[in-house]
């Protein structure tokens, strides 16, 4: 159930969102944030998040926004090599370029090796952009919060937590439901699974707000978070919501789970028993553990049902433990009738007499007298019984009730030398002498 892994979204913005900034930016000048070039955004998580200063953007001139206008035609038709042939000339004139200008090219420059999949380059780029100080605040906003969205493609969160705490810092717009599980996601993988919480929490309230729909992907998180926390009636209820919003079978199956963690054995298995309904149980430990959860509640029949039906399908492999399970099932629902055909089939694949024990005792049940004689005495010659005293008792109640009396004492002399039956062998022993003496008196008189 635990999330090891966060996806990370894509950059918010697309390749060439910079081109209307240029256009609006070629006449006169702008005010925006400026930051000095020995006060950088921390990249270790750590360091103290400042305001920008208020600088004046220098303006676009035509020829520099033609070039870089062309690269983005060419990038645009795909001919990536021919647009960074176009930016490279623009760079071999990099000193006489303005602030503003020198910034865009390293924008244009970040977004042409991310749509190459150079991530570390793209970084790098981004980097050159902020370290301009005379740059429209809009612009260094989305480029920070790009840098957070690479650092943590890259995993590196705690760099990625430094931009966008820098981010938010100079950012006096509300965050979106997005932006708060962009945090979220970041505290997660840095260990702070309380601002997880919190992130998430916000954003959920948020989605309400808007009537609009509350992602799984929030919820898992939130999950994970609790879980992290130990907080398991927290996981339950985020469970609760991921089955009412998503309806997918591992979040019943998981619910049920949470259910028996936290001791609420009654809702386990009225999720478990709807889970099997909808056809959700697909494994054999999920159908094992519906079948003890049954035999918890009470109700071994449903269980030996259950079983039955799982081992006919296949879902349930036919073997020794799990025709064990059935047939416990049916002999605790004293249905020992229903349990012999099970024992007889786990007899004939078992290397041991365990089978047979079972069988003598269904047979004694159903006061089939030979057969439970027959099962007991196959239970002690196969072996490897921990109810050998037992095996004794029911050769002998067996023996006694089809008045076979020597037959009975002999087998009940047997279980006296046995510790755990030699109390009850010891009794039964005088009960058949005093049988076998008055029946003998009878017959005197007679």
């Amino acid at each position: 159930m635990l999330l090891k892994k966060l996806a990370v979204p894509l950059l918010s913005v697309g390749l060439w969102y910079c081109l209307p900034i240029l256009l609006g930016s070629i006449i006169g000048t702008n005010l925006a944030y400026g930051q000095t070039a020995d006060e950088p955004a921390s990249t270790d998580g750590k360091s103290i998040v400042k305001k920008r200063t208020a600088k004046k953007v220098p303006a676009m001139r035509n020829r520099v926004y033609s070039q870089l206008a062309r690269a983005q035609k060419l990038a645009d038709e795909g001919v990536k090599i021919a647009g960074f042939d176009v930016l490279d000339e623009v760079k071999e004139r990099v000193d006489s370029l303005n602030s503003y200008e020198r910034a865009m090219l390293w924008n244009f420059y970040a977004f042409m090796y991310y749509g190459n999949d150079d991530i570390a380059s793209a970084i790098e780029h981004f980097e050159l952009v902020i370290k301009e100080e005379a740059i429209p605040d809009s612009l260094y906003l989305s480029t920070i919060y790009s840098l957070a969205q690479l650092s943590m493609q890259q995993q590196n969160y705690p760099q990625a937590l430094a931009y966008l705490q820098q981010w938010q810092e100079n950012n006096t717009k509300a965050l979106t439901a997005a932006q708060h599980i962009m945090f979220a996601q970041i505290y997660y993988q840095d260990k702070q699974f309380d601002n997880v919480i919190t992130e998430v929490a916000q954003a959920i309230a948020l989605a309400e707000q808007k009537a609009s729909a509350i992602k799984e992907n929030w919820l898992i998180l939130q999950r994970a978070s609790y879980y992290e926390l130990k907080q398991p009636l927290q996981v339950v209820k985020v469970m609760e919501q991921l089955v009412r919003l998503y309806d997918k079978p591992e979040y019943w199956l998981q619910l049920a789970g949470m259910y028996g963690e936290v001791g609420e054995e009654d809702k386990q298995l009225a999720v478990m028993e709807a889970s099997w309904q909808a056809g959700h149980i697909k494994k054999e430990s999920e159908v094992m553990t519906l079948a003890q959860l049954y035999r918890f509640h009470q109700v071994p029949f449903k269980a030996a049902v259950l079983l039955e039906q799982a081992i006919a399908n296949g879902t349930v492999v036919a073997s020794e433990k799990s025709f064990a399970a059935l047939a416990q099932a049916y002999v605790a629902a004293k249905e020992d009738e229903k349990a012999l055909p099970i024992l007889t089939k786990a007899s004939e694949i078992a290397d041991t007499g365990k089978f047979d024990v079972q069988l003598a005792q269904a047979y004694l049940n159903l006061e089939r007298w030979p057969e439970a004689i027959a099962a007991a005495n196959k239970a002690l010659t196969r072996g490897k019984i921990t109810r050998v005293g037992d095996m004794h008792l029911v050769i002998g109640m067996a023996q006694f009730n089809l008045q076979a009396f020597d037959d009975a004492l002999i087998a009940f002399t047997q279980a006296q030398k046995i510790p755990k039956s030699a109390k009850i062998a010891k009794q039964w022993f005088h009960y058949v002498e005093r049988e076998q003496g008055q029946r003998a008196r009878l017959a005197m008189l007679n």
